[in-house]
């Protein structure tokens, strides 16, 4: 892709009413623009961007047995009425009337969905032990948004569901979902994450826990405990001391970046699903619910991935791999070989963001350390002299210089072991 046709001005002014870097970042390198209160669009840069997140997620699920299906964003109220959550929720719910009179929602949530497939789909045991899962664009009329993504109205959600004959079953499709959730958290690159015990508020069911990133922005209490590591929601906290442990509990701030329930049977006996098990006997089916902001995700990675030149995400998450730059005015001869080097990088599948525009060397450089690609490739009079071409890594700065009938092929190891190590890094102890 070429800079001279993407859309999108980098800003370079900050704005002090935004208090989320995350926000600031994101507007500045051209990644959203703000179309309403809490409502955004994603433009090239943070689609991209979006999409490798969404992407990682994908592998995970698929990874625990999930299969992705893709359902309706607009909902009969019929089945929020029958399983109670059209007068329970409050205003975020959006509801509305059809041209035909009749009552229907904006899906914030799917619970009512699932549980009316399995009344149609689960009918004896072989058809249960499923893990649905779909990533959507959904809505909640929030009272409040703020940090820009952080929260917001309309959001991308991955959101799962698990069907089963018995508490067992639901039970440990929450423990692997848990655990694929982990995995999802350790690739992303995203640091200081803890799954702790919540409420269970409106969605019901017996277990609820949270993923929390603990981070100063966050508008959510963790209760953190400072000898043992383990931590609460301040719903469910009792005192100042650990249960487990005893240690003292501090209280930190944190985004919750995903969440899991064990339903039971509130949904489905609400639209009356049962199901055969091996003895023939009807039996209720169990749901567990299970959700990640993909959008709140890219806005938390933000947070921790930057520094005061822009946005440095991993490599695994990076709006691009590399980033070409060419400085000094050394007329038709540099552009060139940059012309040369970027047919080179794009039909070998490298993902190249090439600044073919006509501005000064110290706004390409500032710009591409704003967008935060993951290796710099920057040509100049070295590339003439002795045809040296730079490999700068955003994150950690370190500094590669390659032959110029080598660009390509560098890149890609380059990028490769950039991932590696992160993953490494990211790996629990």
């Amino acid at each position: 892709m070429r800079m001279s046709q993407i859309l999108g001005r980098r800003w370079r002014a900050q704005n002090a009413q935004r208090e989320a870097v995350s926000h600031q970042l994101l507007l500045r390198a051209g990644y959203i623009r703000q179309h309403a209160a809490g409502i955004y669009s994603y433009l090239h840069l943070g689609l991209r961007s979006l999409r490798k997140i969404e992407a990682i997620v994908r592998e995970e699920m698929d990874r625990s047995g999930a299969q992705e299906i893709l359902m309706s964003v607009v909902h009969s109220a019929d089945v929020w009425k029958r399983t109670g959550r059209y007068d329970e929720v409050d205003e975020t719910l959006v509801r509305f009337k059809d041209r035909r009179g009749r009552d229907m929602v904006l899906g914030m949530t799917h619970e009512e969905i699932v549980a009316e497939l399995a009344s149609s789909d689960i009918r004896s045991y072989r058809d249960a032990g499923v893990v649905l899962y779909q990533i959507q664009t959904k809505f909640r009329d929030e009272l409040r948004t703020r940090g820009g993504l952080l929260r917001t109205r309309e959001f991308i959600m991955k959101d799962a569901y698990s069907l089963h004959l018995d508490e067992d079953g639901m039970a440990e499709a929450y423990r692997t979902q848990a655990k694929a959730y982990e995995r999802i958290f350790q690739r992303l690159g995203l640091r200081d994450v803890h799954e702790i015990r919540s409420d269970t508020g409106v969605m019901g069911g017996s277990v609820a826990h949270e993923f929390m990133c603990l981070l100063e922005v966050g508008e959510d209490t963790v209760a953190f405990c400072q000898a043992c590591g383990g931590a609460w929601n301040t719903d469910v906290a009792r005192g100042d001391r650990c249960d487990t442990c005893g240690g003292e509990v501090v209280l930190r701030r944190g985004v919750e970046v995903g969440n899991i329930f064990q339903l039971g049977t509130r949904y489905t006996d609400a639209l009356g699903v049962r199901a055969t098990d091996r003895n023939g006997r009807s039996r209720s089916v169990f749901m567990g619910s299970y959700g990640i902001g993909i959008s709140r995700l890219l806005a938390t990675l933000v947070e921790q991935h930057h520094d005061e030149r822009g946005i440095a995400l991993t490599a695994s998450t990076a709006s691009f791999g590399a980033h070409l730059v060419v400085l000094g005015d050394s007329g038709d001869r540099l552009g060139g070989i940059a012309s040369d080097l970027y047919a080179q990088c794009a039909s070998g599948g490298i993902e190249i963001l090439w600044d073919d525009r006509d501005v000064r060397a110290g706004e390409q450089l500032a710009d591409a350390d704003l967008i935060g690609a993951a290796v710099r490739v920057t040509l100049g009079r070295s590339t003439l002299d002795d045809r040296q071409v730079e490999l700068r890594e955003r994150r950690s700065g370190r500094v590669h210089f390659v032959d110029q009938s080598e660009v390509a092929g560098a890149l890609t190891a380059l990028l490769d072991e950039m991932k590696e190590r992160e993953e490494v890094a990211a790996s629990p102890e």
